[in-house]
């Protein structure tokens, strides 16, 4: 059949059933091969140039699937790049105007006044729904593309990467500081240090109690030559308690010239010390560290949706150490605690709530909790919310450039056991009166442990 006498390009116009057809065929095909349609029966320009860049679109999504398969730190690093995301929100936004243009050119091509009367609005609502979905969804990609591109560069810093320590393994400083009314400053309630292996993923995490006392610092720190025999072991310290979780109160407060360059790096003098306290204590080199304020802490576990926690004992909102002016509870058993109850699942350390120790463990819960939730899948679902809880509540040194490989990482980290080690008295550790050389022991044996010996061998 020659093009002259093709139905699609010179339809019978008196023909309702013949119109009826050709419509319909030219909305499938505007649905499933934009730009098909002008080819066939429009303006062969506009129609090469739409079918090319379909086909474009096509050859670059099956791209990006055989990345995601087989080298998805590189997918991942230029999801989290700005110039990546200003990229894919330049090409989503083309497409998102491409598609309007067609849909609109194919409705005029099928000539609705022409077609059967029932069908002719079935044609119409059938491109204005798939128009809506792709454009719509194309569009708030590109939202999305460049609101995260914003907050990543508000957040993440411009820093070449950090090459791994001699283990192998990336050591990350996790502080959960508490800046309330009743203190002078933010001082961290919470330490942790996740050592992580850089091509596995398997994570350990390192509690740090906070009344850890007589803290050594590395030798190329200022505080070591403040404190050569350890944090306030020599005439005490420049605040009124020498613990572990007062260096930082002291270093920000007192002392910040001890660390000139720190918030040039995205840092603060206080953080610093505090990463300086953490080789101290552990032997290992950190690398990163991530700041997470805990009045802010709420609003990310909102943003989230909420935290699923097995709560193994009964916990207490508020109150003091005999239990009075308790404000409610936390029930044993599972829980979906929002940000509110979530905190205090974190926080509560008074009666029955075990103390400063049961509540690392908590804590360490806690984190484990939420590093499951924290998918991509959960947090695009809940962008908007996350990203502006995230943006008040997290602050790091991790270079914007390293964040495909993290992401990677992490995604490794969540199918693996964690590794727990807490520096606690129950595991042989004095706080008052710490043997460094046994707690650098057990720090060693969790992130380097011996090799096994084979047995067949």
């Amino acid at each position: 059949m020659s093009l002259a006498a093709s139905p699609i390009r010179f339809p019978d116009v008196s023909s309702r059933t013949v119109m009826t057809r050709r419509g319909w065929w030219l909305v499938l095909l505007n649905v499933l091969i934009p730009g098909s349609v002008q080819v066939l029966a429009g303006n062969r320009r506009l129609g090469r140039f739409g079918l090319g860049a379909t086909l474009v679109l096509w050859f670059l999504a099956i791209v990006a699937l055989v990345v995601w398969l087989a080298w998805p730190t590189v997918l991942y690093t230029i999801l989290t790049t700005t110039a990546g995301l200003w990229a894919i929100a330049i090409v989503a936004l083309f497409y998102a105007v491409l598609w309007v243009v067609l849909t609109l050119d194919t409705l005029r091509l099928v000539r609705l006044v022409k077609t059967s009367p029932g069908a002719g609005p079935g044609m119409a609502a059938l491109s204005m729904v798939v128009l809506v979905a792709l454009s719509g969804s194309a569009i708030y990609g590109a939202y999305v593309a460049t609101s995260l591109s914003g907050f990543l560069s508000s957040v993440f810093v411009q820093s070449p990467p950090a090459p791994p320590d001699a283990n192998g393994r990336y050591n990350i400083l996790l502080l959960g500081g508490d800046s309330g009314p009743d203190r002078d400053g933010m001082r961290p309630d919470s330490m942790t240090v996740a050592s992580i292996d850089a091509t596995t993923g398997q994570a350990v995490m390192i509690g740090l109690p906070r009344d850890l006392e007589y803290v050594p610092f590395p030798e190329d720190s200022p505080l070591a030559a403040a404190y050569p025999e350890g944090y306030g072991a020599i005439d005490g310290c420049e605040v009124d308690v020498c613990l572990l979780n007062s260096i930082y109160t002291e270093v920000e407060l007192k002392s910040p010239e001890m660390y000139p360059d720190a918030v040039a790096r995205g840092s603060e003098p206080g953080i610093d010390a505090m990463i300086d306290a953490a080789e101290g204590v552990t032997g290992l080199e950190i690398q990163y560290f991530v700041l997470i304020d805990m009045q802010g802490f709420e609003q990310l576990i909102d943003a989230l949706g909420g935290v699923d926690i097995n709560v193994d004992t009964r916990l207490p909102i508020g109150g003091d150490e005999d239990n009075n002016n308790v404000d409610g509870w936390i029930e044993p058993g599972p829980q979906h605690l929002d940000g509110f109850h979530a905190l205090w699942f974190g926080r509560a350390r008074y009666g029955v709530a075990g103390g400063d120790y049961a509540r690392m463990g908590r804590q360490r819960v806690l984190q484990e909790a939420v590093l499951r939730q924290f998918n991509p899948q959960n947090v695009l679902a809940k962008f908007q919310d996350v990203a502006a809880a995230s943006a008040d509540v997290v602050k790091t040194d991790i270079p914007q450039s390293a964040l495909g490989y993290f992401v990677n990482l992490g995604m490794k980290t969540r199918e693996l056991p964690i590794v727990h080690v807490e520096l606690v008295p129950e595991n042989g550790i004095d706080p008052a009166e710490p043997d460094w050389d046994y707690i650098h022991a057990l720090v060693q044996q969790a992130v380097a442990p011996p090799a096994t010996e084979d047995p067949a061998e």
